[in-house]
């Protein structure tokens, strides 16, 4: 008799999870959104080493938001992500393979506050002014609380 009633709270534990409503499940992705006029960076934008990138986007999600990243890396390579657009229509600083002397890298986290399911975000990046100039990416992730994530791209070019 002292086995069966400790077998109670286990069944108690299974039949309450079993009974969670699936709609409570993050099934969706968050999603980028620019914002208009002041979205920033744009594809094939032109950026001064010694100034600011600002970064102006706004991101949702169906349940809650969780945090984003912002990364700029070289395209020194002429390497694509398949989130871009378009193809920019340029003169490329460096040439196929070339590393450059000084590439910038930057990588950043930003927390979004607890409980959004929309969050405008606006960040001034610094850019350096001894980096290589040339053509960038400038990747922007956003992961929800589940941590599904939506990832976009734009090339920009640092003169």
């Amino acid at each position: 008799m002292k086995s069966n009633l400790s077998l109670i709270p286990v069944l108690l534990c299974v039949l309450g999870a079993c009974s969670r409503p699936s709609a409570s499940r993050d099934l969706v992705p968050p999603e980028i959104i620019g914002l208009g006029e002041d979205t920033a960076p744009l594809n094939c934008q032109h950026f001064t080493r010694g100034d600011v990138i600002p970064f102006a986007y706004a991101f949702r999600d169906d349940i809650e938001l969780g945090a984003f990243n912002l990364e700029i890396h070289n395209n020194f390579d002429h390497h694509t992500h398949s989130t871009e657009a378009e193809d920019c229509e340029e003169d490329h600083d460096h040439g196929e393979g070339t590393a450059g002397e000084n590439p910038w890298v930057f990588n950043q986290d930003y927390n979004i506050p607890a409980g959004q399911q929309n969050y405008e975000a606006r960040v001034r990046i610094a850019i350096p002014y001894d980096v290589d100039p040339g053509e960038y990416h400038f990747m922007i992730r956003v992961t929800d609380a589940s941590g599904w994530q939506q990832i976009r791209s734009v090339s920009i070019y640092l003169e």
